[in-house]
Order: structure tokens, then C-alpha cells, then sequence
């Protein structure tokens, strides 16, 4: 039996029973010290203690808009994966797939203040031999993992060891099993966490075998030597949506057509929308919403521009704040700014509290 699912018009498999997620994440989250002061690591005089990690801020983004989420992964059992599964919890995230590693830390990372894409940035990553390197077909439940109706992943997970890169290659293996929801998945190409030259290589095939992938358009150049969505695409022609960032340039998404008639190769529908403009307070975090605001309009079947509109709103709120982790624009105002027409829509400038001054905003669509 299938179900329709919504999400890029492909039928999902699962048996007589609906699924008991709307989306399961799985990735290692840390807990993170963010300075207290700008400046050098070496000079940061005290930190302040928050969570972090790109799979658990989709998560929690998810769940603060009312979708049934579960993060699974693996904290050590100490008081830093206490509080690990204790934050990402109070988000409304299900959490009761997460597994304590008596041997193997929690995971936790320093920053300094800014944009992770300035060479000023630091991080200082303490992660190596932590407990959810230790994911593995193995350690973790599959059918759990399986159980959504979409599972979203990220390249971070395929650099933590060779055992999580086994596990995220199980899970995405072509053809795809009876069953399998459909698989998100986001290339974030951290080239500091691979231990050689092959990183690029596996995050390539990984995402060809996912049904929706996310890449920016600078990882794209970087990792793979690719310029513009094209050849990205041309690269990637197995997923049935590919979404590429292009910065201030917006976002532009690939959806595989149906077959022709006449037998001919199918032509994907294409579609671009600009980016919003926003006054940035931070970028960190931004893509992670970006990714939630897409899948959360995906899985109620909204328009392929609807998404990315929703994609952009969603990013906006985290460039915004500082932290990793916003709360979505709330939906009335999320559908009803992404519903705009073209004109108005390129008139929005979005500052920080710009989901609790909607006046502010009706000021924005309103001006000529």
C-alpha cells in the first residue's frame, strides 16, 4: 500500500500504518561555547554554553512549527549529552531514539563571534572519538530510522568516522528500498573534518542517491570544481529535487519531470526565486533553516516556488539572531509573504524582530 506524500509528487511506502514521524534527523548535535566578547579564541575571556548541529537544528525548527519530529543519534553519558537531549527535547523533538555511550564523550566545539566564512573565525572542534562517531548499521536502529516520512541527513555525518559513512551509505543506497521514506539530504561540505582528499568524492555519490539534496552553489565550486546550477544538475540527474543556493543570489530548485510520451529524455521543471533582503545579524545557522523551511512547506504540499519562499523566510528569521537556533515565522505570516506577487516580494527588507512587527512588514509589501 502506498500513501501520497506530498513531497515532490512521489508516492511514499509504508505498509497499512501511517508513519509515526513527519521527519527523523539524524546527525550529531554538541554543545557549543560562543564567546562572550569578539576576539581570538586565545583572548575570549568567558562563554556561554548553547547546543548545536545541523541535523538537530532542522529538528527543532520542525517541531517549534508543529511537525512531529524525531532526532536520533548517539551523546555520551555525561552531563553535556544530559543536557543535549534535555534542549533539543524542550523544542518539542522526540528524542527517545538517542543512545547513551558509557565509553565515548559528548561531542563540544568553541567559536569565536561572526561569520563562519570570515578568516578571522575560529573553531575548535572536540569531537574526535566522541559517541555518535560511533553511529553504525551496527548501533542504530534502522527501522526507526526509517519510520518518517522523510529522513533527513547531512555529508557532516560521513566525515565523523568510517562507520557513520557506512550508515548514511546503507541509507541511501540506490534502488532504494521497499519502504525507504524519502531521503534529505544536505551536502554541508566541512573540508576541515575530512581526514583525506576523498570527502568531495563520497559526498557526491551520497547525494545522488538521496531523493531531495541541498547544496550551495560555493560547496558545489569548491568540493566538486562545479559552476552554476546546471552542472550541478548534470552532475546530480538521480535526485528528484535538488535545491542550490546561490547566497544573495536566492536559490534555485531542479524537479525531475515525469516521463514523456514520445520516450524522449525528460526536461526538469525549473525554478528560481530571489533572496530576501536581510539585515544580517549572523549567519550561522541560516542554511539548517533554510533546509526546515523547505521540507516543512514539502510536506504540506505547497508549490515548488512556495518552498523556496518559505525556505528564504525561514532563513531570514536565523540571520536575524544570533544563535543557531530561531524560532520559524509563524505560518499565517510565513504563507501570506510567500504568497506575495514578484514586485512585492523583491520590496521586502527584513530586520531583526521582523516576525513581531508585522506592521513593519505590511509597511514593507506596501511601499511602492
Amino acid at each position: 500500500m502506498t500513501r501520497s506524500s506530498n513531497v515532490g509528487g512521489t508516492p511514499v511506502p509504508d505498509g497499512t500504518a501511517a508513519p509515526d514521524a513527519d521527519v527523523v534527523c539524524l546527525g550529531e548535535s554538541m554543545v557549543t561555547f560562543l564567546p562572550t566578547a569578539p576576539g581570538r579564541l586565545a583572548d575570549v575571556p568567558a562563554f556561554e554554553r548553547a547546543i548545536g548541529g545541523a541535523e538537530s537544528n532542522v529538528a527543532c525548527a520542525l517541531a517549534r512549527a508543529g511537525h512531529r519530529v524525531r532526532w536520533i543519534s548517539r551523546v555520551g553519558a555525561d552531563g553535556f549529552g544530559d543536557h543535549l537531549v534535555r534542549a533539543i527535547g524542550a523544542y518539542g523533538v522526540d528524542t527517545g531514539g538517542v543512545r547513551r555511550d558509557p565509553a565515548r564523550p559528548t561531542g563540544i566545539y568553541f567559536r569565536t563571534a561572526g561569520d563562519r566564512d570570515t578568516d578571522a573565525h575560529e573553531v575548535a572542534y572536540y569531537r574526535s572519538g566522541s559517541a555518535a562517531s560511533a553511529m553504525s548499521v551496527a548501533t542504530m536502529d534502522l527501522a526507526a530510522l526509517r519510520a518518517g516520512r522523510v529522513l533527513h541527513l547531512s555529508g557532516i555525518t560521513a566525515a565523523l568516522s568510517g562507520d557513520c559513512l557506512a550508515l548514511l551509505r546503507e541509507l541511501t543506497a540506490r534502488p532504494a528500498a521497499a519502504g525507504r521514506p524519502l531521503v534529505s539530504f544536505d551536502v554541508n561540505h566541512r573540508p576541515r573534518l575530512w581526514a583525506d582528499a576523498q570527502g568531495p568524492r563520497v559526498l557526491l555519490d551520497l547525494a545522488r542517491g538521496a531523493d531531495i539534496v541541498f547544496v550551495g552553489e560555493d560547496e558545489a565550486r569548491d568540493a566538486w570544481g562545479l559552476h552554476g546550477g546546471r552542472a550541478v544538475r548534470a552532475a546530480l540527474p538521480e535526485p528528484e529535487i535538488l535545491v542550490v543556493k546561490r547566497g544573495r543570489g536566492g536559490a534555485t530548485v531542479f524537479r525531475r519531470a515525469p516521463a514523456r510520451p514520445d520516450g524522449g529524455p525528460p526536461e526538469d521543471d525549473v525554478v528560481g526565486v530571489p533572496a530576501l533582503r536581510v539585515d544580517v545579524v549572523a549567519a550561522v545557522g541560516a542554511g539548517d533553516a533554510f533546509a526546515a523551511g523547505f521540507l516543512s512547506a514539502t510536506l504540506r504540499g505547497l508549490p515548488l516556488r512556495s518552498r523556496i519562499r518559505h525556505g528564504h523566510l525561514w532563513a531570514a528569521v536565523a540571520l536575524t539572531v544570533t544563535g543557531d537556533l530561531a524560532a520559524p515565522p509563524p505560518r499565517l505570516l510565513a504563507d501570506r509573504l510567500a504568497g506575495l506577487d514578484d514586485a512585492a516580494w523583491g520590496r521586502l527588507h527584513l530586520g531583526p524582530g521582523w516576525t513581531d512587527t508585522r506592521e513593519a512588514v505590511d509597511q514593507e509589501v506596501r511601499t511602492p
